[in-house]
């Protein structure tokens, strides 16, 4: 009898061999920070982030973009777009970019993977149409990597699979049409909390199959496959054996606490590490 994993592609199978990789490394971080951040409760360590080896030494803080400020749709595209044009101006080495949603832009700038320079070009409540509208505001810059995450917004708020999905291919096409010599990292939705949410629009999520979540991801990977772009299939690492949100990454059922954020920067900072050159 012929071995299964033999008749399958070179490239499925290499995929398969690093997702598995990615997340058995990926979970046994997550452990050894869970006890670490014991360990700091307790006053047996001076830092929590003390044993990941993932992260430079020393990371200067990524601004939030906005300083706290409440701002309208406009003007956080115009905070972007200053943001970007004064990167642009500094032009560093190893420029990489965070694009998408809330999610991303609340990524807390100290634990942003080491030996990169980041910019953060996500505005809360963002959907793919959206992103797709403002990709320009990067048209001037010389970017290594960008690690897009978009799509749950569409989901909760009744936009089609096909209009997502036409959306997201397009932002991946002029992503790498603009920037031809540009890493661009898809990442996969990230499950939710379901019924044991406490986000203020929790019967939406509720009335969001996870089922539905995992065909979108299976669309996005084949999108990145397609376009010669990455993907970080991050939805195991965040996801229970009922298909939800693991509670202790977050902190409504839709949103990431630290923990979350320790989890998905290791993550980043492995692949990264073990895909990109």
């Amino acid at each position: 009898m012929i071995n299964w994993f033999t008749r399958i592609p070179n490239w499925a199978a290499l995929s398969l061999v690093m997702n598995g990789l990615l997340f058995t490394t990926v979970l046994a971080i997550s452990h050894q920070q869970s006890g670490a951040s014991e360990l700091y409760a307790a006053g047996q360590l001076n830092d929590p982030l003390v044993i990941d080896a993932a992260i430079a030494p020393s990371i200067p803080a990524l601004p939030h973009p906005s300083g706290g400020r409440r701002l309208s749709y406009t003007q956080w595209k115009e905070v972007l777009a200053q943001d970007a044009k004064l990167m642009a101006a500094r032009n560093p080495d190893r420029l990489s970019v965070l694009l998408g949603d809330s999610l991303s832009l609340w990524f807390p700038g100290e634990l942003m993977p080491g030996q990169r320079v980041w910019i953060n070009q996500s505005i809360s409540g963002e959907k793919t149409r959206g992103l797709l509208n403002r990709l320009d505001l990067l048209k001037d810059n010389d970017v290594e990597a960008v690690f897009l995450m978009i799509g749950i917004n569409d989901l909760i708020w009744g936009e089609s699979d096909q209009e997502i999905l036409a959306n997201y291919r397009e932002i991946v096409r002029q992503l790498k049409l603009t920037h031809p010599n540009t890493q661009i990292v898809v990442q996969s939705i990230l499950p939710h909390g379901g019924e044991a949410s406490t986000w203020e629009s929790r019967d939406k999520l509720a009335a969001l199959p996870s089922e539905r979540i995992q065909q979108m991801n299976d669309a996005l990977q084949k999108i990145a496959a397609d376009n010669q772009a990455y993907y970080l299939d991050l939805y195991p690492i965040f996801v229970t054996g009922d298909g939800t949100l693991r509670p202790d990454l977050t902190t409504d059922g839709l949103h990431l606490n630290r923990q979350g954020y320790l989890v998905w920067r290791s993550a980043i900072a492995l692949y990264a590490q073990l895909k990109l050159q």
